[in-house]
């Protein structure tokens, strides 16, 4: 099994995300992790579950191919959620959201893409193994976000 590098934060987690996705999101804390690093939504503009959804991708995105040197960067990247609980922990609410992650290394993506390209129009193209090929390819992993969600949770039970 691959293990890939937990990110560290300053707690400026913002500002990062706002570098490297161009966008602004009210958001704290660490990358998930575990409750001690937990991402703290602080107010969304967006559906919690959206929101979470999208967090979950900049964090493995970033994980599995913007810090790694080019040839170890995975693409093809998808996460989908598998399971959820809410939990509370002192005064804190957390959602742990476990996720499927499934991702190609880039340089095997790219072959695997100009292969069907160049023999897709082919009567000999063997689509079916094409597909075997992507499979067998795709690295699977399933990671737990923690999300804190405490000034969310305050703000929609007061609506």
């Amino acid at each position: 099994m691959i293990k890939f590098q937990q990110l560290q934060t300053d707690h400026n987690l913002a500002q990062i995300i706002h570098s490297a996705f161009d966008i602004k999101l009210q958001v704290d804390g660490g990358w998930g992790y575990d409750s001690k690093n937990a991402l703290i939504i602080t107010d969304t503009s967006m559906p919690l579950l959206q929101l979470e959804h999208t967090l979950a991708s900049m964090r493995t995105h970033i994980e599995m191919n913007m810090t790694l040197p080019k040839e170890e960067r995975y693409g093809a990247i998808n996460i989908n959620e598998l399971q959820r609980e809410q939990r509370r922990i002192d005064a804190k609410i957390y959602d742990i959201v476990t996720y499927q992650i499934t991702a190609i290394l880039e340089k095997t993506y790219e072959q695997l893409i100009d292969a069907y390209k160049m023999g897709q129009d082919s009567p000999s193209f063997d689509l079916e193994d094409h597909f075997r090929q992507r499979k067998n390819a795709t690295l699977i992993r399933e990671e737990a976000f923690w999300f804190d969600i405490t000034a969310c949770h305050v703000e929609n039970t007061e609506k």
